[in-house]
């Protein structure tokens, strides 16, 4: 991970100088500085650049000769930042993340952040590190010349102590979102259910505590549904239950202050399809069809490195879809855990099986404020949606309110979608209490409502979102702060969630 410090303000002898500008607004500190020491180079190359400042803007001046000379920086990068009065932490976000292309080629960088407020030197600094992820470990022959040398940012600020107050909770939430970006960007051979187990496990160092269930014990919960999905595969399936308790003491061995919120996460490790196969083109790409998974357990590691005052319980139901002579068929009925039973009408329709099962289980063991799933169910969504948004599904106003007001503030951004009797319907078996499948129409719709059959107490609905990610999870372009590949979506939109409603 980059390496991100704060220091006092100082002229760089070597690598880049980065200056973030507001719209029209005058040189000051080291910005200032490095004009001054140029003789006024840094301020004529901005005007012929006709740089304003503007949102998107950029500039870069090699090697300014400085008077005297004086040691210097070899590139000075001027990162336009809209106007001053519009300026916000999501904005400054997206200028790190440009910022960090342009300078990338250099060691060291240092970024002249003394004329922004702490949180948005911070948000500048979250940028550059949120854009610098890369998942290159199985890479052997690439070339040096190819690769980001950048180690090292210093932020140059008067505000050190107010700026690592604000930096400290941003960079745990980074490690969420890079350690959720890992797991999906995962081969299939390498990340299968058990290994994910363990990877999980690991999150005990931050003290979240970790519970592996095997096959075992699902068969003797009744699990048929998750079992079911996964009968086709010789890898075995895992449900694994992570805690951590931050409200009544912070961590592990602490028992909860009250109830829990609760996040549950489709883990599929691949998805063949099963028997209902998957046609050959772009089935490369089902290796993240456990990004719901993997961002639960970037958010769990998110909250632990933060120390959230909350009490969170994640679970991820971790299988693999495989067609063999043991795989589930299309026609199979299968009995969930909370007693009802299922036509398989389609095998490929398997997340939702699995989401049956672990969301009955968890609101059952917990007792939960609310729930929030998160899968990559549907490739309707994407027809709906796009790669814009992701889809929210939601038996409660307030909470889906919360969750797209969240989600703006971190540029994860959902769209509520409809649930009604109607779709609901579509969902009606012939032999059985319903299909896993709706049919084409709402497909995305028809989904979630098989998943809310499995919503309730003995006290009665229990509040709850789905979100469908199938359309972000994975981005096939660079972003301003999510390279090409693995997005995380879903961490940093329900850490935001998490700090501003459920904590304290």
């Amino acid at each position: 991970m980059l390496d991100i410090a704060f220091v006092k303000p100082a002229l760089p002898r070597h690598g880049a100088l980065v200056l973030p500008l507001a719209e029209d607004a005058a040189l000051a500190g080291l910005a200032q500085a490095i004009d001054a020491a140029s003789g006024g180079a840094i301020a004529r190359a901005l005007a012929a650049a006709n740089f304003k400042g503007r949102k998107g803007q950029s500039a870069t001046l090699w090697a300014p000769a400085l008077e005297g000379g004086a040691a210097g920086p070899a590139r000075v990068v001027a990162i336009g930042l809209g106007k001053e009065a519009e300026l916000t932490p999501e904005a400054l976000e997206a200028a790190g993340g440009a910022a960090l292309g342009l300078v990338q080629a250099e060691r060291e960088a240092v970024v002249a952040a003394e004329a922004l407020a702490p949180p948005l030197a911070a948000a500048f600094a979250m940028g550059l590190l949120l854009r610098s992820y890369r998942f290159d470990r199985y890479r052997t022959t690439e070339k040096e010349e190819d690769k980001p040398k950048l180690e090292r940012v210093t932020v140059a600020t008067e505000a050190g102590p107010a700026v690592k107050a604000a930096w400290a909770p941003l960079r745990a939430v980074a490690e969420g979102v890079f350690l959720s970006r890992d797991l999906v960007s995962e081969p299939p051979n390498i990340l299968h259910p058990e290994e994910m187990a363990e990877r999980c496990e690991a999150l005990s160092k931050l003290g979240v505590e970790v519970e592996v269930l095997g096959p075992k014990e699902m068969r003797k919960l009744g699990m048929g549904a998750l079992l079911g999905v996964a009968q086709g595969s010789a890898r075995e399936p895992r449900l694994v239950v992570m805690q951590w308790n931050g409200a009544g003491g912070n961590g592990k061995g602490k028992k909860p202050a009250g109830k829990p919120v609760a996040f549950i996460g489709k883990g599929v490790t691949f998805d063949t399809g099963g028997i209902s196969i998957k046609p050959a083109a772009g089935m490369e790409d089902m290796k993240w069809d456990m990004a719901g998974a993997g961002a639960v357990v970037g958010l769990m590691a998110a909250l632990a490195g933060r120390r959230a005052k909350v009490d969170v319980v994640g679970l991820v139901g971790l299988v693999e879809n495989m067609p063999s002579g043991e795989a589930q068929r299309p026609g199979d009925v299968v009995r969930t855990m909370s007693g009802q039973t299922v036509e398989v009408i389609n095998t490929d329709a398997e997340g939702r099986l699995v989401l049956a099962d672990v969301i009955h289980y968890c609101q059952e063991r917990f007792e939960p404020r609310f729930m929030i799933d998160l899968a990559t169910l549907t490739g309707a969504i994407i027809i709906s949606l796009g790669n814009e948004h992701a889809g929210l599904f939601s038996n409660d106003d307030a909470l889906a309110q919360q969750i797209a007001a969240a989600g703006k503030v971190v540029g994860e951004q959902v769209w509520r979608m409809p649930l009604a009797e109607a779709y609901d319907k579509q969902l009606k078996s012939d032999i059985a209490d319903m299909k896993n499948v709706g049919g084409r129409p709402g497909g995305s719709i028809t989904a979630a409502h098989f998943i809310q059959r499995f919503v309730s107490t003995k006290a009665g609905p229990m509040p709850w979102a789905h979100l469908d990610i199938a359309g972000v999870a994975w981005s096939t372009k660079d972003l301003p702060t999510v390279p090409k590949g693995a997005t995380a979506f879903g961490v940093r939109l329900l850490d935001r969630l998490v700090a501003d409603h459920y904590e304290g």
